[in-house]
């Protein structure tokens, strides 16, 4: 296999392999015979036949961003890490038919840069765009802010090229916006986690750039108050609703705790916060205007108890940075015990009361950290640890309290992982919550497409 990428691309040394074999928040770390860094599609191909007639299990790994475990290989040292960071081409930005086909290495900061540079928008946006990758983006289906009014990744991907277990590449860089020729293959892929193939290209969908926004920051009063104001932008704002991301008290006194240079910028502190934005298709203030008359109503009805609406680019950045830095700044409060989970949006407020309580049943003093995609209905359940107590000895309590706030979400007919897939960490909780029948399906398609099992093993089944 090393002969295939070169010595500077075989990484063995043990130092040279450590970035690939830990996960940035250290929950993960794991084990590799070799660390691969393959250029191209023929060479994924070529690295993953070899794989497949030995019997070598490979590893796909992206940005290493994840965050369930899924692009981390076993402790045993007998997996090969096949990192797919040097397939950074932007091989066709189409802009008149909205499209763009890229290679899985180019992260997606570079993805929505190179739509600008061609005038359209990629809206697919995370916090760890700078450094996430296309290919695991897809291969986990990630959500992000924008899907509220874009969708997930699945929704903004047309088509994929994929190395199979066997070796062989499925071009399926189509990008018709209708092809009814059969099974969607493609979403096979998608959302995979790749334990179904390597993905090494995408072609995705692109959007008119909107040509201005505004965005405020309101705080309100109660969670139903929360649900309240986003029926109202729905009904106001309709498709120039591009995002409603909602936090907790508690979220934002530990981003202006611990994240430089952020402040909360309302004068009224409340329980809950709303980051609102709306677009515009045309110039002259329409944006504004229209955030300014939600806000006047949202007030006169007694939803919100204080806003502060952007004035600028510079402001408007501010305001996102205080959600974009949610997840950084549990970091200084010790250890955090992750939920990424999804309930009908109307139930939102029922179940953050339900998994509170649970909470305070499982550890006494655990202080919940409450934020994002209300409109989607996707909720970071995130709970730090009470004040003084052993960091690791909090972080034994996982899998009781993981359990608990999982039970809660079952009962409202909710997901596990709404955008982070399961990885390692959610496999036992799939088993659990998943019927027989699903599970059985999973595995005929697994054993179909990868039947010696080499593709990511112990990740997600």
């Amino acid at each position: 296999m090393s002969d295939v990428v070169g010595a500077a691309h075989a990484l063995i040394d043990p130092e040279q392999q450590l970035p690939y074999l830990r996960e940035w928040r250290g929950l993960y770390q794991g084990r590799a015979a070799l660390v691969l860094r393959p250029e191209s599609t023929s060479q994924v191909s070529e690295i993953v036949g070899i794989a497949n007639a030995a019997g070598i299990g490979i590893v796909p790994q992206g940005g290493n961003t994840g965050l369930v475990g899924g692009q981390m290989p076993s402790s045993d040292g007998t997996e090969v890490v096949l990192s797919l960071s040097r397939l950074k081409q932007v091989r066709n930005v189409d802009a008149a038919g909205g499209t763009m086909i890229v290679e899985a290495g180019v992260t997606l900061a570079d993805a929505q840069n190179a739509a600008e540079r061609a005038g359209r928008l990629f809206p697919l946006s995370l916090a760890s765009e700078d450094s996430c990758e296309i290919g695991g983006v897809l291969a986990t289906n990630a959500g992000g802010t924008g899907v509220l009014a874009y969708g997930n990744a699945r929704a903004l991907t047309l088509g994929v090229e994929v190395v199979l277990a066997s070796g062989e590449i499925w071009d399926g860089l189509r990008t018709l916006k209708k092809d009814n020729t059969g099974y969607d293959l493609r979403d096979l892929f998608v959302g995979s986690e790749g334990t179904l193939g390597v993905i090494t290209a995408a072609a995705l969908k692109l959007f008119p750039r909107p040509a201005e926004t505004a965005v405020a920051l309101a705080a309100l009063p109660t969670l139903e108050d929360v649900a309240t104001l986003f029926r109202l932008s729905e009904a106001r704002g309709a498709h120039s609703l591009t995002a409603f991301e909602f936090m907790s008290r508690f979220t934002l006194e530990l981003v202006t705790r611990h994240v430089p240079g952020t402040r909360l910028p309302v004068r009224e502190e409340a329980p809950w916060y709303v980051l609102l934005e709306l677009s515009s298709a045309v110039e002259g203030g329409a944006a504004e205007t229209a955030m300014q008359r939600l806000l006047e109503e949202a007030s006169e009805k007694h939803i919100i108890s204080d806003v502060v609406i952007a004035g600028s680019l510079a402001q408007a950045q501010s305001l996102w940075k205080l959600r974009e830095s949610a997840s950084e700044a549990q970091r200084g409060e010790g250890g955090s015990i992750k939920h990424d989970v999804s309930v009908p949006v109307a139930r939102i407020p029922e179940f953050i009361t339900e998994a509170g309580m649970e909470v305070e049943r499982v550890c006494h003093g655990a202080r919940p950290v409450v934020f994002g995609h209300f409109g989607d209905g996707n909720v970071h359940y995130n709970v730090t640890q009470p004040i003084g107590m052993d960091k690791a000895e909090y972080l034994a309590l996982w899998n009781e309290m993981a359990g608990a706030v999982h039970d809660v979400v079952a009962r409202f007919s909710g997901s596990i992982s709404a955008e982070h897939g399961i990885g390692q960490m959610k496999r036992a909780e799939l088993m659990r919550f998943k019927s027989p029948v699903e599970v059985a399906m999973m595995r005929k398609i697994k054993a179909a497409l990868d039947p010696n099992g080499i593709l990511n093993p112990g990740k997600l089944l």
